[in-house]
């Protein structure tokens, strides 16, 4: 801590995952805190044009989070923000194994490093809702002690219940260290650029036949607020972090002015296909799973303990609807493309039952 520091406040402070957007963002905001001496950003990637210009008044050390090994002591660092999560698989850069091997190797090497530095006081780490999974089983709304009903199907939400296994066994050993662990709902907000927020971009959208999915989103820029906080405040534990309210997906698509594509849960490569023809990347299963299941989270925690309350779930959405309002227009033959692409997948799933009867 810096001698004058308010309490709570950080004098240096590491930000994994700065070459991305949330990262980025996290580090430029706690630079520019006059309560933190210094932030040094690490990230084995360069960041993109669009971000680099926030990192001006960060230190960059491009070192994968899992490397840093003595450099934590060596700086005599105070608080360490985890932010390098992957949350879905990318198939150019090794696909889901090397997600895994960011997510839970990375994190276990960085906990690792953390516990051998005796100057820090502060751990940050993101997490998801998706710790929670989504089921049929579910309850309406999970809290903070929610156990899930069955291990997810996803493997981010699988890699986030590993994190915060390892996280636990950090606490038990390093009880003097603050440990902030944010189960986030997903980003949305006019400058959000995720798998959902591609999916409700698309002049069609895929849905599960017979099923309309109660879905919460946390605002980017209150996802940040809750970080920079996490940083200059003391809130060790375990937090929700959403908007207060919920949208069905029936309304979100209606709210987006899109139109949604029915397709039979058995046959969900039809909704795949769609996706790829419209030129979008493919869902994986924790995406599937919140669209057939969807999940709410309880907030009184958060909205207690920090003295903050994100802006709704609606108002959040219709921030991102306004600056998408232009959409992506379908061609007449890219259009005829995706309405076979329905079709052949509706008529696999027919055959595929015909065949079992």
């Amino acid at each position: 801590m810096t001698p004058d520091a308010p309490t709570g406040a950080s004098g240096v402070v590491v930000v994994t995952g700065v070459g991305r957007y949330l990262g980025a963002h996290v580090a430029s905001r706690l630079a520019a805190d006059p309560r933190i001496s210094r932030v040094i950003g690490v990230d084995p990637a360069p960041p993109g044009a669009e971000i680099a210009g926030l990192l001006d008044g960060v230190e960059r050390v491009r070192v994968d989070a899992g490397s840093l090994g003595g450099l934590l002591g060596d700086l005599d660092v105070d608080a360490v923000v985890h932010l390098a999560l992957i949350s879905a698989p990318d198939r150019q850069h090794g696909g889901r194994a090397a997600m895994k091997d960011q997510n839970v190797i990375g994190t276990m090497q960085l906990l690792a490093a953390c516990q051998r530095a005796p100057r820090l006081r502060k751990l940050v780490i993101r997490s998801s809702t998706a710790a929670y999974g989504a089921s049929f089983r579910d309850p309406a709304v999970f809290t903070e002690e929610t156990e899930p009903r069955e291990v997810p199907r996803g493997g981010f939400a699988r890699d986030i219940l590993d994190i915060e296994g390892y996280v636990r066994g950090f606490r038990r050993r390093r009880p003097d260290v603050t440990a902030t662990v944010l189960r986030f709902a997903p980003f949305i907000g006019s400058t959000a650029d995720t798998t959902l927020t591609r999916y409700f971009s698309q002049p069609l959208v895929p849905t599960i036949f017979g099923r309309d999915a109660r879905l919460q989103f946390v605002h980017v820029d209150d996802a940040l607020e809750v970080l920079h906080r996490s940083v200059v405040e003391e809130h060790p534990g375990t937090y929700n972090v959403a908007g207060p309210g919920v949208l069905s997906l029936s309304q979100a698509i209606r709210r987006a002015g899109r139109v949604a594509v029915p397709v039979l849960e058995p046959g969900l490569s039809g909704a795949a296909a769609l996706a790829r023809t419209l030129g979008f990347g493919r869902y994986g299963l924790d995406q599937v799973d919140l669209f057939v299941h969807g999940r709410v989270v309880d907030t009184t925690r958060l909205v207690r303990e920090y003295g903050f309350t994100p802006r709704t779930t609606a108002a959040a959405f219709d921030d991102f609807i306004r600056a998408h309002q232009g959409g992506v227009l379908l061609g007449r033959d890219r259009l005829a493309a995706a309405e076979q692409s329905v079709l052949d997948g509706i008529r696999q799933v027919r055959a595929a039952v015909r065949e079992r009867s």
